[in-house]
């Protein structure tokens, strides 16, 4: 692959440049959306600063695309990235220019009408059907619009390069192409904990669904030491061990499946010992702390206890490499975040390297609170992360290869 360098090597002063960005920031769901949205977490608008602050340094004229949400190929306000230009603005010190379209006249103006060192953001992708359309030719057509707006193409969506979408598989073949610094920062920390990593090696998953994760469990369970599960996951294998439930998230159609997996990793799968259970989903719900083996019939897990949190504690300590996706409970709800924020606690202590991998366990990271260059590295994107694991090939990356 070319990179950020390679481009900024070749020179971009008076050039315009397309940067794809992962800018699907999550929101405050309490506060108004839309234009007047308030971001809860700006991880991902500040991972993509250094490629932008490089061309705009550079003197590039620089037009930076995202998605945000899942619009249905329509404008949609609810899904403006309006309120992100304003605080990518913040970020950088100096005002973004916003298009109110993303190939229409808005866009096609202020993309002309850029100088050097200017950025200007683009309405969201999605808001257009041939971003993510099956159909090759309409997609390649959306791509073309796209690419003719600038003359180079940098790639530090991460969190997108799992999708053959427009933005991310198509223009590439248009443009002149470059990969930026968070990418191969990714790519290079992912090969790290697949290819050759430092033994023990630890993973955690979490997260509601085992049929979610079936297929990276499937990727590592020959490499790890520990495969440790917490989270809504952590039920159906409970339920594969033979124990209730309760009302506790399960895959009843994945119980086989589980009960397999156990047989198969010969006591390197580390289940919850206790969990944390309450009569509904609600942060005011009574709730109580009772061995797994003992979930009552009319309350569910929404955490894993502390014996728990002590023997995940205990299998992570000696890692040397650790890879962690999904929380261990609901850890937006406070009673229901110790879990997760004693396990992460214990990730920061090794004597190793660490990798955050993505999602919501990015954002428990921040939530919580938590040191977050405690980490190794915290990645931007969950479900590219799980699908590298996994061994796919990501259209993305595949197109900057070419």
């Amino acid at each position: 692959m070319k990179t950020l360098d390679d481009l900024l090597g070749e020179g971009v002063s008076g050039r315009r440049v397309l940067v794809r960005a992962d800018l699907n920031v999550p929101f405050d769901k309490n506060a108004p959306q839309g234009v007047n949205a308030v971001i809860s977490d700006d991880g991902r608008a500040r991972a993509v600063l250094p490629t932008l602050i490089a061309l705009r340094d550079a003197g590039a004229r620089v037009i930076v695309m995202s998605h945000l949400g899942r619009p249905k190929g329509a404008p949609d306000p609810k899904y403006t990235l309006a309120p992100v230009a304003t605080r990518l603005g913040e970020l950088l010190g100096s005002p973004v220019v916003f298009a109110a379209d993303t190939v229409g006249e808005d866009a096609r103006a202020k993309a002309g009408a850029l100088e050097d060192g200017q950025v200007l953001l683009l309405e969201n992708l999605r808001f257009n059907e041939g971003e993510t359309a099956k159909d090759d030719a309409t997609r390649a057509a959306f791509a073309g619009e796209l690419a003719a707006l600038a003359d180079f193409y940098v790639d530090d969506a991460f969190g997108a390069v799992h999708r053959k979408h427009a933005s991310v598989y198509d223009v590439p073949v248009v443009l002149p192409h470059y990969a930026g610094g968070l990418v191969l920062r990714e790519v290079d920390v992912l090969k790290k904990v697949t290819e050759n990593p430092e033994q023990p090696y630890v993973v955690v998953l979490g997260g509601s669904k085992v049929s979610d994760k079936l297929a990276v469990i499937k990727a590592l369970l020959p490499k790890v030491d520990k495969l440790l599960v917490g989270g809504g996951m952590c039920f159906t294998f409970l339920k594969a061990q033979g124990h209730e439930v309760g009302k506790s998230l399960l895959e009843d159609d994945m119980v086989g499946t589980c009960r397999d997996l156990l047989s198969e990793a010969q006591g390197r799968i580390v289940l919850p010992v206790d969990v944390v259970a309450a009569t509904e989903f609600s942060a005011d719900a009574d709730s109580v702390t009772v061995p797994a083996s003992e979930i009552p019939a009319d309350r569910l897990g929404l955490d894993i206890g502390p014996e728990s949190v002590a023997l995940f504690a205990e299998a992570i300590g000696p890692a040397k490499t650790v890879f962690w996706n999904g929380p261990m409970g609901v850890f937006e709800l406070a009673p229901f975040a110790a879990g997760t924020r004693g396990v992460a606690e214990a990730i920061t202590k090794i004597d190793g390297f660490s990798v955050v991998g993505g999602g919501d366990s990015a954002a428990a990271v921040r939530t919580l609170g938590l040191d977050e260059s405690a980490f190794g590295h915290i990645s931007t994107g969950g479900g590219a992360s799980l699908e590298y694991l996994e061994g796919k090939t990501l259209p993305g990356i595949e197109a900057l290869e070419k």
